[in-house]
């Protein structure tokens, strides 16, 4: 079988865009890349802010970050997991999911108002605190998931269906991953141990005992086994950052970068001031290049900016490094001397999106 993927056509210039657009209104724009991952992308395109800046962000605030990062991660992985059976024909684990989705998505909610398009993680923290009684919710949640997944476990890895549509299908070897520039699960499932939170540490990750989970076949049932055992350890990375968060600010109190509080505008004209300068001009940025990466879910999404001296409070270029955009140019590899239905099983082990993809 041969497979030729044709790129590009939801393509809707989010580079160029972000490019029209000051630091904070080009964040939006990273939730709606893959909409699956959405605060995922917020974060690698804050952290090149930030990078850029030379900012440090509030202890509290990068427990927060690492908690819904990790929600994200689960978030994904049971729509990833759940429609790739769907897929094989299984409706049942899909049903069961997405009743936990509702859940996650209420947690997004809780803190930003969205359930989907957050816009939370923000240049120097995130943009609120979290409310009263939310931590210990989602404390609640992680042990009542573990059951769920247990279920999911017991459902799909020893299902005779499943592994014979899977075993075998869509093989990668170590050398080939790494030749093709597969990143997170694509990588991982062919034996490469490479994750950027052991990697290339950011936020709190170097202070958190967690596993990488490494397959050995590099074939379509390993990648669906990860995503599974990758849940079990963002349940572990969230209740180590929710039993450990300490108390203090969620962002800095420089107001060149953050806004002032609401009520603080009432009592100073200087906040005022700040406040009408960041919304209107948008925050000044050194000139300079950078280039910042997180472990999303689909593997390595970074972001390279580029800040010149006359064009300060927008960047002056945005590039966005997508791990599905890779995945996909691989599928002709992945399928090669497969049957067509085989294609269906593949495709949907890359867990591809492609609002990141075409971007």
């Amino acid at each position: 079988m041969y497979a030729d993927p044709h790129i590009g056509l939801l393509h809707r210039g989010t580079e160029k865009l972000v490019e029209q657009k000051t630091y904070l209104q080009a964040i939006p724009y990273f939730d709606r890349l893959d909409y699956v991952s959405m605060m995922s992308q917020e974060h690698a395109f804050v952290l090149s802010i930030e990078n850029l800046c030379d900012l440090d962000v509030p202890k509290r605030a990068s427990f927060i970050r690492v908690i819904f990062s990790e929600i994200t991660r689960i978030l994904n992985h049971l729509m990833g997991v759940t429609t790739h059976v769907l897929d094989l024909g299984a409706l049942t684990p899909f049903l069961w999911g997405f009743e936990e989705r509702e859940k996650l998505m209420e947690f997004y909610e809780r803190v930003s108002g969205a359930r989907m398009h957050a816009c939370y993680f923000r240049p120097g923290g995130v943009s609120l605190d979290v409310p009263v009684g939310l931590l210990n919710d989602i404390f609640v949640f992680i042990e009542q998931f573990k059951f769920r997944l247990d279920e999911l476990e017991e459902l799909l890895t020893d299902n005779r269906i499943v592994k014979q549509r899977l075993i075998g299908v869509g093989v990668v070897s170590k050398l080939d991953a790494i030749n093709l520039n597969f990143s997170g699960v694509m990588l991982r499932g062919s034996g490469v141990c490479w994750d950027l939170r052991k990697a290339i540490p950011y936020e709190i990750y170097p202070e958190i005992e967690f596993k990488i989970p490494v397959g050995v076949s590099g074939d379509s049932y390993d990648r669906l086994l990860l995503r599974l055992r990758e849940m079990r350890e963002s349940l572990n990375i969230i209740f180590q950052a929710i039993s450990s968060i300490p108390a203090g600010f969620v962002k800095l109190p420089d107001f060149k970068f953050v806004p002032p509080a609401r009520e603080d505008m009432h009592l100073s004209m200087e906040s005022l001031i700040h406040h009408f300068r960041l919304y209107s001009e948008g925050m000044r940025v050194p000139a300079g290049e950078v280039y910042a990466a997180v472990e999303s879910p689909k593997g390595e999404f970074g972001v390279f900016l580029a800040a010149a001296q006359d064009t300060q409070s927008k960047p002056y270029r945005c590039k966005v490094h997508s791990p599905g955009f890779f995945h996909l140019q691989g599928i002709n590899h992945l399928v090669h001397n497969a049957f067509l239905a085989d294609a269906v099983a593949v495709i949907g082990s890359l867990d591809i999106v492609f609002g990141e993809v075409d971007r």
